[in-house]
This record gives C-alpha cells, sequence and structure tokens, in this order.
C-alpha cells in the first residue's frame, strides 16, 4: 500500500474528527451533538449526495455499461449475505447471523458520503448511477437475511411477509430520501441547481466532519459491548469487508471504465449498514441481538473502511 496515501487519509480533518469523538469517550468528556443536530445533518448528507447524484446522472448518457454497474451492485447485495449467513450461523446463531449477513450485505450512507469526500480530494468525478445503485443496494439485502432466516429458523414466528419487509427497507427513511433527492436533481435545471449550490457542496465537507465527529462518540460507546461478543465477530468485521471491497476493485477494473466508479462500488461491497438494517430487524426479526451487529458495522467495519480500506481499495481501482 502506498504509506503516504495512507498518511494522507489518516490526517484527513473529517477522519481526525472521528477519532476525536472515540477520544471523548475514553476520557469521559461531555462533548455530544445533540440528537436533533445529528439527525439534521444525516438528512442533509443523504440530500446532499442524492441531489449531486441526480445531477451527475442528467448529464451522463445510460449505456450498457451504466445497466451492467447498476446490475452488479444489486447482485452483490444480494450474494454477500447469502454466503456470510452460512459461515455466521454455526457460531451465532440464525436469527443474528441474518441480521449480520443482512447488514453487511446492505450498505452504509455515511461511508458513501465519506468516500465520494475521498475521491474529490483528489479531484476524481464518479458517476451519477452509483447513488442509485447505493439506494438499490439496501432493500435486497434486508430480505435476503430475513428470508434465510425464516427458512433456516425453528421458530416460525418471524413471519412478517416478504411485501412487508421490502416496503419496509424501500420506505425507510435513509432509503427515501436519497432516491428522492436524486430524483429532484435529475429533473432540476442547471440554473435551478446553482441556486442551492452554496447550500448542496460548499457547506458539504463541514457538516460532514459535524457528523463523524458524532459517529465517533456513538462508536466508542458502543465498542465495550462489542468486545464482549468475542474475537470471531470483531474478526469478521475486518476480513469479510476486506475481502469483499478488494475483490469487487480488483473484478471492477475489467467491467467498469472509471476508477472511481469501481472504487464506490468497492465501497459499497465492503461496508455494512447500521441504520437501514437495524431498523429493518426490530421489525421483522426481533430476536436478533443489536448489541452485536451494531457494534460490529458501525465500531470495527466503518472505521476499519476509512482508515485503511478506502486508500487499499483506491490503489487496487488504480493498478
Amino acid at each position: 500500500m502506498d504509506l503516504h496515501l495512507l498518511v494522507e487519509n489518516l490526517t484527513n480533518p473529517a477522519l481526525l474528527f472521528f477519532f476525536l469523538g472515540i477520544l471523548a469517550v475514553f476520557l469521559k468528556s461531555d462533548l455530544r451533538i445533540p440528537p436533533n443536530s445529528s439527525k439534521f445533518i444525516s438528512l442533509y448528507l443523504l440530500f446532499a449526495i442524492g441531489f449531486k447524484g441526480g445531477l451527475e446522472l442528467s448529464h451522463s448518457h445510460i449505456s450498457l455499461e451504466i445497466i451492467g454497474t447498476i446490475v452488479f451492485g444489486v447482485l452483490l447485495s444480494v450474494l454477500i449475505p447469502l454466503y456470510t449467513f452460512f459461515i455466521l450461523r454455526s457460531r451465532m446463531g440464525i436469527e443474528n447471523a441474518g441480521a449480520i449477513a443482512a447488514a453487511y450485505g446492505s450498505v452504509s450512507a455515511v461511508t458513501f458520503v465519506t468516500a465520494v469526500a475521498f475521491l474529490e480530494a483528489r479531484s476524481m468525478e464518479f458517476g451519477g448511477h452509483m447513488v442509485a445503485i447505493m439506494a438499490l443496494m439496501e432493500a435486497p439485502a434486508i430480505i435476503v437475511g430475513v428470508l434465510l432466516i425464516k427458512l433456516f429458523s425453528a421458530d416460525k414466528t418471524t413471519d412478517q411477509g416478504v411485501l412487508n419487509i421490502a416496503k419496509h427497507a424501500l420506505t425507510n427513511g435513509s432509503v427515501l430520501l436519497i432516491l428522492g433527492s436524486l430524483i429532484i436533481g435529475f429533473v432540476a435545471s442547471e440554473e435551478q441547481a446553482n441556486g442551492i449550490k452554496p447550500f448542496t457542496t460548499d457547506i458539504f465537507k463541514g457538516f460532514l466532519a459535524i457528523f463523524l465527529l458524532d459517529m465517533g462518540i456513538t462508536s466508542g460507546k458502543k465498542l465495550g459491548d462489542f468486545i464482549k461478543s468475542g474475537w470471531f465477530a470483531f474478526f469478521f468485521a475486518i476480513v469479510i469487508p476486506l475481502l469483499n471491497g478488494c475483490v469487487v476493485a480488483f473484478v471492477s477494473r475489467y467491467v467498469i471504465s472509471n476508477p472511481a466508479d469501481g472504487f464506490i462500488l468497492a465501497i459499497l461491497a465492503a461496508s455494512a449498514s447500521y441504520i437501514a438494517v437495524p431498523a429493518a430487524m426490530k421489525i421483522a426479526v426481533p430476536k436478533a441481538n443489536p448489541g452485536i451487529f451494531i457494534p460490529m458495522a458501525l465500531a470495527v467495519t466503518f472505521p476499519f473502511n476509512i482508515t485503511i480500506g478506502m486508500p487499499l481499495y483506491y490503489l487496487i481501482c488504480l493498478l
């Protein structure tokens, strides 16, 4: 790995704010981001990414490569929970295995946002269709995870119905906002988009830094509980994302012409959901323990991806 690239990523102000949040927890500081403010920033980031993605998509010509990339992304969100479930079920139990598999087959919007900032710092542009792929990768993984639980569990009380599960996944607030913003950005004219550019673009990195500070605080609080779950969960939360990200980054070099698009797809494959999946699992599979799969995704996989994963996937895409 390029040491200079790794050091450059580790000194990124937004990332350093994430570590500041973790440090605040260990120092028992009273530093907090008010819940309403945190929610607003989350909504803002999803809105800005979706809107800018829609603008980029409006300038793109739909090609076979774009269609193929979308199919590739959705296929990943089906295959990843399938193979990870069978790795997990003997150690974690059916319900937890399905929930963890769904989390790792789904995606992290915050990791996506951080990856976008990573590319912007290197003056690389990705296709607007990658925003649509991110949104489309949420629901299939959740549905596959729940179906696997229903298929292998002796307890059939988790029968919520495939259509209800799909509806909940697609109407999840984060998915709905980013898809809606994508469509609005797509239909907006250049003049209309420039009218809100100071809000969608100029302040984006500042809001991202504050949001990562909040994520650092949240991760620090959950880290202790996760450690108690044992070494296997920690090992899984690093090795599986690393494997998914590296394989997709390598394959993308041969099927995607834009390295930035390949990098985004790799980071999506490597990321894990800690927003949409927990919300869906709480309804569909209440026996799944969020004290295991949320810290795995948020306290281990997320910081691993934004420190070591992103520079590694980026270099593989550029080889």
